[in-house]
């Protein structure tokens, strides 16, 4: 380990990107974890900046190698995973890395970075108000938002395992405390790993 890790996770439209689009904007030292996704592209995201994107293919290819720190298919044939290249790439550069990913994946990175890492639930108030985000949103067709609220009812059973839960039920204030949690994990010593 050569640096720290902060990880948000949340149910799909409980805020976690708007928090960790806010904490990079800051002067904290922190990079952006580029997850790899077997999607295509959405209209607007690039490759290497958003996702990398691969084919289904290739990514049980890296799974086989064995380069993801965390992977997950979360619809069929819709993987998404971490590599392992990804972190040493940020601490490379002298920053901490910050994770924006869905709740299983949070809990493995968790056990994976141990001590060196802050994991963060983000929790809407309440999942009615959830589905309320969801539906404003305007880029789902009902079906699809089932599946997020189905979804999201069994990821909020895992909040307890985060370190932290920050519930955003006002995002001005939900940045403020995301902002005081980050910088208090930061200032924290760093405990290199014993060899």
């Amino acid at each position: 380990m050569k640096g720290k890790a902060i990880i948000f996770s949340a149910p799909s439209g409980a805020g976690k990107t708007t928090i960790v689009k806010h904490l990079l904007g800051l002067d904290l030292g922190l990079a952006f974890s580029v997850s790899a996704c077997s999607r295509p592209p959405r209209q607007h995201e690039l490759d290497g900046r958003d996702y990398y994107f691969m084919s289904t293919a290739d990514f049980r290819k890296h799974i086989e190698q064995d380069d993801f720190l965390e992977w997950e298919e979360v619809y069929p044939d819709h993987y998404y995973g971490t590599l392992k290249s990804e972190p040493d790439r940020i601490w490379s550069r002298q920053k901490h890395v910050v994770f924006d990913v869905d709740v299983v994946g949070g809990l493995n990175l968790k056990r994976y970075f141990g001590q060196h890492a802050l994991a963060v639930f983000v929790q809407p108030p309440s999942l009615q108000e959830l589905e309320k985000r969801l539906r404003d949103r305007s880029t789902d067709p009902d079906e699809k938002i089932r599946d997020r609220m189905a979804k999201a009812g069994e990821e909020m059973k895992y909040a307890g395992q985060f370190d932290v839960i920050l519930v955003n039920d006002n995002l001005e204030d939900t940045l403020l405390k995301g902002e005081k949690i980050v910088r208090d994990f930061l200032n924290q010593p760093f405990i290199p790993e014993q060899e």
